[in-house]
């Protein structure tokens, strides 16, 4: 919990901007606030000010973060942090601005604001920086900008591996693989990466997330014939590939092969295989195979009991899943926001989600906009508006900046429910913030096709 301290110093930001940010900085973050004052020099002026104070960095940031969904919001915090304050902000707050003004394409003001942060040493531009800009042009589909960034480097003194690398992730990460390959393989090849192990695993996992599992299954090929070295992580990738294909027996088939070769696996791996053999001989044998993980001296983390869990809540076994919730923190293991997921999706009486909502975020678990979004929208569909206010309400208190993604959850319940009046209304203020809201015929917001004029 923020101190009274600093909640007190960012108060009139809160009170002229951001109007629920007082709940937020007072109830939000677990992180504590340094209430000790630091001075800040000011290169014209020798003296210390000491009315200048530092905030930690940590909250500062988090605050950003709540307001992901209102880029405006963000901004005026974050200039008025450096003007009012004279708080002096690093490179990680100003890669957490970046990322939220790419996230609405606002590209000049993300230039902007890295020529600012060159004039500065403790917040000059770093592989980060870029990384955060190339996934964000992508997403948008700007492929030929990331690329021209990734040109631009050697003014900031970049343009290296790294860097490339970071290029070719961000366009496989939004499924621009053919652009990446392109880049890698044909406009690039005097970079010496065409046998490069760690490049051809980001173009596998490319096409993984492409779902394309002929060419998944030919590049697998490939690489043995082009001479490219295949390391666990490789192994890990196509082992994905066939259990998300439909083959998870093939997964487990290969696994086998690699226990012949004597391929030691780590928890990332076993990960995998526990799934696939859940999906094709049971979770029991998952079970068992968590026993043998164990007895060779691979620690499972929290991503293997996720994993036995989902399993065993797609089996109907929800108290067993219950159970094995209960266990874990005994095994040194907390659980996450995923943990929660898996067994949410499987509840099926709104009294029993709302508690383990309760029981989740009393434990410290912040939940993701994706959780706020999967309750109000299973709450939807059953036509239950009471604990989806509570969920809304919730989010709100958490400090959360709704998205389109959950205002759409809202809106198309309250229309389903013939409350026309309030549907428009979060209609109304989404499109204020500069989201993007679904055409609906019922508010007016949907054209529709006239009837051809006779003759």
């Amino acid at each position: 919990m923020l101190s009274s301290i600093t909640s007190q110093r960012l108060r009139p930001f809160l009170l002229l901007h951001l109007r629920h940010a007082q709940i937020l900085l007072y109830s939000s973050f677990p992180h504590s606030v340094s209430t000790k004052p630091i001075s800040i020099h000011n290169p014209t002026n020798p003296e210390p000010q000491s009315s200048s104070t530092i905030y930690d960095h940590t909250t500062v940031r988090e605050t950003l973060s709540s307001y992901c969904n209102d880029w405006k919001k963000a901004l005026d915090f974050f200039n008025w942090l450096e003007t009012e304050c004279h708080f002096l902000h690093t490179t990680v707050t100003y890669n957490r601005m970046l990322d939220i003004l790419g996230k609405f394409f606002e590209f000049e003001l993300c230039w902007n604001l890295i020529q600012k942060m060159k004039q500065n040493p403790v917040s000059v531009p770093d592989h980060t920086t870029f990384r955060i800009l190339f996934k964000r042009y992508v997403s948008a589909h700007l492929v030929k900008e990331a690329i021209d960034t990734y040109n631009r480097l050697e003014e900031f003194g970049l343009k290296d591996e790294t860097s490339y690398y970071n290029l070719i992730d961000a366009l496989c990460e939004y499924k621009h693989v053919i652009e990446a390959q392109e880049l890698c393989f044909w406009k690039n090849k005097d970079l010496g990466f065409d046998k490069s192990t760690k490049l051809y695993n980001l173009l596998f996992r490319g096409w993984l997330k492409m779902g394309w599992w002929g060419k998944c299954r030919d590049f697998w090929e490939e690489m043995d014939r082009r001479g490219v070295r295949k390391d666990l992580h490789s192994y890990s990738i196509y082992m994905d590939i066939l259990c998300k294909s439909g083959k998870p027996w093939k997964a487990v088939k290969l696994y086998k092969e690699m226990k012949n070769k004597e391929i030691k696996l780590d928890v990332v791996a076993y990960n995998t295989v526990i799934r696939a053999i859940g999906l094709s001989d049971g979770v029991d044998f998952s079970i068992r195979l968590l026993r043998e993980m164990k007895e060779l001296g691979c620690q499972p983390n929290v991503g293997t009991y996720n994993t036995i869990i989902k399993l065993l809540c797609e089996n109907g076994r929800c108290k067993e899943a219950f159970s094995l919730l209960n266990q874990m923190p005994r095994m040194g293991l907390l659980p996450d926001v995923i943990t929660y997921h898996c067994i949410f999706k499987h509840l099926e009486k709104p009294n029993e989600i709302l508690r383990l909502f309760d029981r989740m975020t009393e434990s410290g678990v912040q939940p993701k906009m994706d959780t706020f979004v999967m309750l109000m929208r299973k709450f939807g569909r059953w036509g239950f508006l009471r604990p989806m206010f509570l969920v809304w309400n919730r989010m709100e208190k958490l400090g959360c900046s709704p998205d389109e993604s959950a205002y759409n959850a809202l809106i198309d319940a309250l229309v389903e429910k013939g409350m026309l009046d309030m549907a428009r209304q979060y209609d109304e203020e989404m499109l204020a913030k500069g989201l993007s809201a679904k055409p609906r015929e019922e508010l007016g917001t949907k054209l529709v096709s006239s009837e051809s004029d006779d003759g």
